[in-house]
Parts: C-alpha cells; sequence; structure tokens
C-alpha cells in the first residue's frame, strides 16, 4: 500500500518515492508513498508533475485502486520504469485553495453544530468555494448573517488545527466525533485520522488543511436553499 504523506504533512510540496506497478491501460504509475491526495470525502483530487530521468509528466489525477494510490498521467506522456525513483510536484496553488477551503468547511460545521445541534447530511468542495447540507429544521436570511458572524470570528480567533491518528476504538471513544448523520468510516479502518480546530471542533477526516484558522480567510456565505424538510444547504465562497 502506498503511504499517505498528505495525513501528516499537508504543506508537503515536493517529494521522492519509488515507482512500484504501472498501470497501462489506465495510463498510470503505483508509488510506494505519495503527497498527492486522491480525492474523496467532498475534497477534490491533487494535481501535479512528476519527474524522472529528466522527463516531467502532468499529472492528470491521484485516485485510490486496490493496491494503493494510483496516479493517472496525461494521455500521452511518458511512464516510468517500475523500481525508479520519481519526484513528485504539487499544484500547490490549487492544494493550498482547497487547504484553505476544507478548514472553511470545518469551521462552518463545528460554529453549526456548537450553536445548533445540527448535524452533516452532504457537501462538496472545489478551490475557494463550498457547499455543506445540514439537518437544520429553520434557516432564515437573518439566521445566515448571524451563522457568517460567527464562522468569520473563528477565522479571527486564529485557532491552531492539530492532527492525530489513533486506533479505531480509541477514536471512536471521543464523543462527537462522528458529525454526519452516517457513520461513513468503513469497518476495515483501524486507524482514524482526527481534525482538531482547538477550542471549537474535533471530527474524524482524512483530507487537507492548514495549520491556523487564521490562514482560510474570510468566508462568505453566498447563498442558502432547503432541500426538504428537515435538510438545509449553505454555500461558501473565500477570497482568493
Amino acid at each position: 500500500m502506498t503511504t499517505l504523506l498528505y495525513q501528516t504533512d499537508s504543506y508537503l510540496k515536493k517529494f521522492s518515492a519509488k515507482v512500484i506497478k504501472l498501470t497501462a491501460n489506465a495510463h498510470a504509475v503505483l508509488r510506494d508513498q505519495t503527497a498527492f491526495y486522491p480525492g474523496g470525502g467532498g475534497q477534490v483530487y491533487d494535481k501535479g508533475i512528476i519527474e524522472f530521468n529528466g522527463n516531467k509528466s502532468i499529472l492528470k489525477r491521484a485516485k485510490y485502486s486496490p493496491d494503493g494510490i494510483l496516479h493517472i498521467l496525461e494521455e500521452g506522456e511518458t511512464l516510468p520504469e517500475v523500481g525508479s525513483e520519481i519526484t513528485g510536484i504539487l499544484d500547490w496553488d490549487r492544494r493550498y485553495k482547497v487547504m484553505r477551503t476544507h478548514t472553511a468547511m470545518h469551521i462552518l460545521c463545528g460554529t453549526i453544530f456548537r450553536d445548533y445541534g445540527a448535524l452533516v447530511t452532504g457537501g462538496d468542495m472545489e478551490p475557494l468555494k463550498g457547499r455543506m447540507d445540514f439537518e437544520f429544521k429553520n434557516l432564515t436570511k437573518d439566521l445566515v448573517a448571524v451563522i457568517e458572524s460567527a464562522i468569520n470570528k473563528e477565522v479571527t480567533a486564529a485557532r491552531d488545527v492539530n492532527v492525530a491518528i489513533q486506533p479505531r476504538e480509541k477514536a471512536l471513544k471521543i464523543p462527537d466525533l462522528i458529525r454526519t448523520k452516517i457513520n461513513l468510516l468503513p469497518l476495515h479502518i483501524k486507524e482514524i485520522r482526527t481534525i482538531e480546530i482547538v477550542g471549537l471542533d474535533l471530527q474524524a477526516d482524512g483530507g487537507t488543511h492548514v495549520n491556523n484558522t487564521s490562514e482560510v480567510g474570510t468566508i462568505h456565505i453566498t447563498d442558502y436553499k432547503s432541500k426538504g424538510k428537515i435538510n438545509k444547504r449553505l454555500y461558501i465562497e473565500l477570497e482568493p
């Protein structure tokens, strides 16, 4: 399996790895370790470049597979040989925008859970924008403005964002660790990674985040919609 470097260091922009398998029909490479996020949990996948033997090949995307993380190259790009050493270089501008956005989503759901006890029923994000659904009975324009003010106070509070990986049995004893309506953690996962916004939020999460809420910048709630009797959707955008 591929060692997931991004789980312990979201700020790693460049890394070395060894090619352990090629998947020619998918034009993809399997490596022993990676800093490229493969997508999942509402977070988009990373893009970038891989370098080897003087070649530079464009990474179309990273993707989960039963053997580890596949690195799918653009059609026509040269594939490295099995056993060769490669260097991975992230599209850092895109990744950092996603990190800021992902932390903003945690600020939003942490604040709403703290103030209103509402669970998350869905969500999605792309660089600098996202949407999140909550089990929220009543949502008005005035209340949305209150929520926007509250989440931006958490940004300016400059709260540290900490990462921990611990045994599943221990992690699941943490109160309210799972903030989604349904526990989406597969039973085969024996270790659970948690993201803590100190003083605000603690939940299971596999994605990438900034180190401090001050890095997120101003969060704008741009729209809200009713998606059912008790299901409400909030849309957010961040400033560049």
